[in-house]
């Protein structure tokens, strides 16, 4: 992170003699001056640190005098078994992204400039430490300029490992399928000429490809989702600046901060309804994810000022990994672009995009990939060498040694053998990149979930200790961990599906746990799902399971299904056939969502509790009516109500939400009450609906409780992996 040029310069402003050097150990440095000296170097040292280092831990040892007669860097040494964290990657800085538009500087309309506070890391790392020869940049020696920089203490480029120049650096490409149309900045230039014409392009970036096209141009956009079979889930958007993003959005301070971080993520914002975005980026949501250009090429794209923003998807079909080989874009990309913007650095860990909310004035995450990923979760304690494998859904894998947890790249649903294949290509770099031997691997109770499996064939193969985790209980321990919560919380975890303890599918949650073991304290009523998987294809089966659990004779969403179909499911209902009691929050949005007409089948996941959401009325306090019977949270009475009001949809969503909120905050209140425990953990992806989130943590908090929620690490699956490894820590250590 420039951290060694930083002590070079500091040990040179004092005069001090001595060295620094990265190990897999950390940073180590030695010193030598006057005791003034050393302690005005020390005060600086802890006091104002490089802007993207994060000094953990700092072990200092007084030695006697040495014979150095100078501050100097010495080369990297690797300690057998020992480890550093690997840097993220980091968005252009501005002093390169000045030299970028500076037509006096070499680096002028380079899309590869960066210095050490800047630019690629983990995605170009092969080894550590994070020297040139462990990066995919070993492939382009230095030219003298960029020599000298780099071996310059006054250079900000000093041991910047990435450091290139269009004489010795990578450069890009423009090309249909056939041939080379143009290089280098002619390349950018036409890239952008055919993005203004409505073209789709496959562009490689940091992390992998993207495919991207104008947003303001709907045709475009939807021959895009025609190619990339995604009906309706929204696209990320990439805009030239603030500016560009305020004219479609609502931009607030913290929004602002998440934007221009040098982190970059898709930020989740309210759009303006006026906007000139096409509609087909997000249909039937009043939210668009925006980023800003995080890569010199980037930038260029945006250069003169032809378009708003652009669509900046992940280069994929639905459902599989992004791209990120040259080799596999004849195979996989062909068909969905028209031409394609290359380059010849090579990628050599896939990253994704991540993607945040606000909540309030904090990122919230909701995937962690670019910019995040591998940076660890500090969990104040020290913890086995584990491996958690997380779900099965928006899977990323978690690693922990030392203090450290360490979190991959988001992975993405473990549905398709090239999922799996990304799954153990990410456990391989990280595994080596951290020096981990796992004592122990843990894994959901879900015996068909493939990340189940793959833990049974380590126990097999490897000798791993294998440690089965209840998917509620992962995700309260998950957001205990990154808060630092020791001891017993309420946890509430609201989500889709995870698998029971007594065979069934929870997801409607009122625990009471720590990372050691939990007890149910209340669910939601079990309702039938028919069907399995198809129920959350097609909420219509759930709403009916409900309408009939609440007995409503002919809801009138059922007029919009054959009866063919309704005869089938009911079949399935009345003699339990293909189906299986589930408590899931998300099962009870999507009942809502088909009984109000909103969603009767699904295109991605979460679509019709997104669409609840975003059709529900503000300014609306009441919730409908429920029940408390011993521990089941009873709805029938609130889903009569909605079926009541199915003139007002837009009332309807708002009081659905606040009665969830109300019957959590009421669960809450009667847990405290038995057990004196008044620390909520709120975790699960139905928590992503922050109208939900809002209303449900604001009741907590007037009621005395104090709430703990997700920041750094995702309240959906994709933060599993972390509640995994710490109630796995918890049982070994027992």
């Amino acid at each position: 992170m420039g951290f060694r040029p930083w002590v070079h310069t500091l040990a040179h402003r004092f005069e001090l003699n001595g060295y620094v050097l990265n190990s897999t150990l950390g940073v180590e440095l030695e010193i030598e001056g006057s005791d003034t000296q050393v302690a005005a170097f020390l005060t600086e040292f802890r006091a104002h640190p490089p802007e993207l280092a994060q000094m953990d831990e700092i072990l200092e040892e007084e030695l006697p005098p040495g014979e150095a007669r100078e501050f100097v860097i010495r080369s990297s040494r690797v300690e057998a078994g020992e480890f550093v964290l690997v840097p993220p990657d980091i968005a252009i800085c501005p002093a390169c992204l000045a030299d970028l538009r500076d037509p006096s500087n070499r680096r002028f309309a380079y899309p590869f400039t960066n210095c050490t506070n800047c630019g690629p890391r983990y995605s170009i790392l092969r080894d550590i430490p994070y020297d040139r020869p462990q990066t995919t940049m070993v492939e382009f020696p230095m030219c003298a300029e960029c020599a000298a920089e780099y071996h310059d203490p006054a250079d900000r480029r000093f041991h910047a490992q990435p450091n290139a120049c269009p004489a010795c650096g990578p450069w890009v490409e423009f090309r249909d399928r056939a041939q080379r149309l143009a290089e280098r900045q002619e390349a950018i230039a036409l890239a952008r000429a055919m993005l203004r014409a409505g073209k789709i392009l496959a562009i490689k970036g940091l992390g992998g490809f993207h495919l991207a096209c104008n947003a303001t141009d709907d045709a475009a956009v939807r021959l895009l989702r025609e190619r990339k079979r995604r009906s309706d889930k929204p696209f990320a958007l990439m805009a030239a600046n603030l500016a560009a993003i305020e004219a479609f959005c609502e931009v607030d301070g913290a929004a602002r901060r998440a934007l221009q971080g040098i982190r970059r993520p898709v930020v989740l914002l309210p759009a303006r309804p006026d906007c000139a975005i096409s509609t087909a980026v997000a249909p039937g949501n009043r939210t668009l994810g925006v980023m800003l250009p995080y890569t010199p090429m980037h930038h260029l794209l945006f250069e003169d000022g032809g378009f708003q923003a652009l669509v900046m998807t992940s280069a994929n079909l639905s459902e599989e990994p992004i791209v990120y080989r040259d080799e596999e874009v004849a195979d996989r990309l062909y068909p969905l672009a028209d031409y394609f913007l290359l380059h010849n650095r090579k990628i050599h860990t896939r990253v994704d995009d991540s993607v945040v909310r606000i909540f309030e004035g904090r990122e919230r995450s909701i995937r962690r990939a670019r910019g995040y990923a591998p940076h660890p979760i500090d969990l104040g304690m020290p913890v086995e060498q584990i491996l958690a494998c997380g779900g099965e859904l928006k899977n990323t894998l978690c690693l922990t040694r030392g203090h450290y947890a360490l979190l991959s790249q988001h992975i993405g649903d473990m549905e398709n053998m090239e999922t799996l294949a990304l799954w153990q290509e990410t456990l391989a770099h990280m595994q080596r990149f951290f020096r981990i031997r796992p004592r122990a691997v843990a894994h959901d109770l879900h015996p068909h979930y493939l990340t189940t499996r793959l833990a049974l064939e380590m126990e097999a193969t490897d000798g791993l200790e294998r440690i089965g985790v209840q998917h509620h209980h992962a995700h309260i321990a998950s957001c205990m961990a990154e808060n630092r919560v020791r001891g017993k919380v309420i946890g509430v975890a609201m989500d889709g599906t995870g698998y029971g303890t007594d065979g069934k599918i929870w997801g409607g949650e009122i625990l009471v746990c720590d990372y050691a073991g939990f007890e149910r304290m209340a669910h939601f009523r079990y309702v039938a799902l028919a069907g399995a998987d198809a129920a959350v294809r097609q909420p219509w089966r759930i709403a009916l399971a409900y309408a009939r659990d609440a007995g409503l004779d002919h809801p009138a969403f059922l007029s919009a299904v054959s009866a063919r179909q309704r005869q089938v499911v009911e079949t399935m209902l009345d003699r339990g056939i293909n189906t299986v009691e589930t408590s899931s929050c998300g099962r009870l949005f999507d009942a809502v969502s088909a009984l109000l007409g909103l969603r009767l089948e699904t295109n991605y996941e979460g679509q019709a509790a997104i669409e609840l959401e975003a059709i529900a009325a503000p300014g609306i306090e009441d919730p409908y009516p429920f029940d408390l019977d011993g521990a089941a949270i009873d709805f029938r009475e609130t889903i009569r109500r909605v079926a009541a009001d199915l003139e007002q949809p837009a009332v309807a969503a708002a009081r659905f939400h606040n009665t969830v909120a109300a019957a959590i905050a009421e669960s809450c209140r009667r847990t405290w009450r038995d057990t004196g425990l008044n620390r909520v953990c709120l975790s699960g992806g139905t928590f992503q609906n922050l109208y939900l989130l809002r209303r449900t943590a604001q009741s907590l908090s007037d009621d005395g409780f104090t709430v703990f929620l997700h920041s750094h690490v995702p309240p959906n699956d994709g933060g599993l992996c972390l509640g995994q490894a710490m109630i796995a820590h918890a049982k070994l250590s027992y």
